[in-house]
């Protein structure tokens, strides 16, 4: 079972969630966390692994043989993602904006495009204890990063219970990593803003095809729209999480809430069964 853990905005406490969630269910069966927010991993601020290895990821790229090339501009013309231009003086690339999909080789006539790789990041993996641990780091500049969340969940253990710390929000990247989860669990707050980004990854989820439900976090703030949008969406509300300072102390001192609020894992265990459950 790989569940995915994500939120339609940031600072819903997501990773707070999964993270002590991952924390919980390795003490009742084979778990693995991945944390997919490769432009702002932080699930290793909690967790604290001891990482073991690391791998760098890299995407494919357009070298061209200048001596071939004929500046016919076949291979501008069919990337739509503009990685390519052709001058009277030449072919350049644009490394950044390459997908990788290798169809400018396939259309250069003269066979003048040969295959180069770029490095966007590394995906790191060791073990917190006795929960398995993975995640990716973008390099710094690096725009995409969907190809380095595909390569953290390649590392998912199909004979463990998979937790997924998705990026925020509901773009590309998140895609990606919902790609591999088997359920979705959606953290928001019960405010307009937790409501509105709510409805965003809700409705992507579900126009993947992934079961949802809904963690609401400091629930005992804001109104009850947050409810009433969950029961109309016929999203089932597997937790309800109250506003705790503590649990926002043991994050900003790196800890997991549930080990230094003992209220917040009681919280969260009955989650930890469901889930374990399934």
């Amino acid at each position: 079972m790989t569940i995915a853990v994500a939120s339609g905005k940031g600072g819903t406490g997501k990773t707070t969630v999964a993270a002590n969630l991952a924390w919980l269910l390795a003490g009742r069966r084979s778990t693995q966390y991945l944390d997919c927010d490769v432009e702002e991993p932080n699930g290793h601020l909690l967790l604290h692994p001891v990482l073991e290895a690391a791998e760098k990821v890299a995407v494919p790229v357009p070298v061209v043989e200048r001596e071939r090339c004929d500046g016919c501009g076949a291979c501008a013309r069919a990337c739509q993602f503009r990685a390519l231009a052709a001058l009277p003086t030449g072919v350049l690339t644009f490394p950044e904006l390459c997908h990788g999909c290798g169809g400018c080789a396939l259309v250069c006539p003269r066979g003048a495009i040969g295959e180069g790789e770029r490095v966007v990041g590394a995906v790191e993996s060791g073990r917190a204890g006795p929960l398995a641990f993975v995640h990716g780091r973008l390099r710094i500049g690096e725009a995409m990063s969907p190809p380095l969340v595909r390569a953290v969940t390649a590392h998912v253990s199909p004979e463990r219970l998979v937790i997924i710390d998705a990026p925020p929000g509901t773009s590309c990247p998140v895609v990606a990593a919902l790609q591999a989860a088997d359920l979705v669990l959606l953290v928001a707050e019960p405010t307009p803003f937790g409501l509105h980004d709510l409805g965003l990854a809700a409705d992507l989820a579900r126009k993947m095809g992934k079961p949802r439900g809904l963690v609401i976090n400091r629930c005992d703030l804001g109104d009850d729209r947050l409810l009433r949008y969950a029961d109309k969406q016929e999203i089932a509300v597997w937790a309800s999480l109250p506003h705790d300072r503590r649990a926002a102390e043991a994050f900003a001192h790196g800890l997991l809430a549930a080990q230094a609020v003992p209220e917040f894992g009681r919280l969260l265990a009955p989650l930890a069964d469901r889930l374990g459950a399934l």
